[in-house]
């Protein structure tokens, strides 16, 4: 099987500024208070900038118990972000990587359209099951979710 692309936009009411800061510059302090399936992010090597390594873990009875993305490319002044889901997991014996290519666009009416796509890349002769991808699909969809409900109802945060 090959890589599997997986293609999302949509509206989001907050602006790409508040979006990208919230998930990109600040998701270690942010997602675990947003999330209570998350226990922590930490950075594994680096500070944040382009190769540097985080770790998400998540609560005990999750599915997931941890999941390790490498930065790889950063552009805060146009709200692009590209990082490799490097280990995880629920990778086992199927997943490679997933390479993720974010982009917030400002809107018109002052929020702004997120634009991902995620490449999934198995291993060698391995045919992933949908369920399998739904789930990582929905995981980061569901941050993006918190993290807009946030925003939204805390205006002045990351403004």
């Amino acid at each position: 099987m090959g890589i599997i692309t997986f293609n999302e936009e949509f509206h989001c009411p907050v602006s790409a500024k508040r979006m990208f800061y919230a998930l990109f510059e600040d998701e270690h302090n942010l997602i675990p208070q947003l999330m209570p399936n998350v226990k922590g992010v930490d950075f594994i090597s680096g500070d944040g900038s382009p190769g540097s390594v985080q770790q998400i873990n998540f609560v005990e009875g999750y599915p997931v118990t941890y999941v390790k993305h490498r930065l790889d490319h950063k552009d805060a002044a146009n709200y692009v972000c590209n990082y490799t889901v490097i280990e995880s997991s629920t990778f086992g014996d199927k997943v490679e990587c997933v390479v993720n290519e974010v982009k917030f666009e400002d809107a018109p009416d002052g929020g702004c359209i997120c634009k991902i796509k995620s490449c999934v890349h198995p291993k060698v002769d391995v045919v992933l099951e949908e369920e399998h991808l739904k789930a990582g699909h929905g995981g980061y969809m569901a941050k993006y979710k918190a993290v807009t409900d946030y925003l939204v109802a805390n205006p002045d945060v990351y403004a």
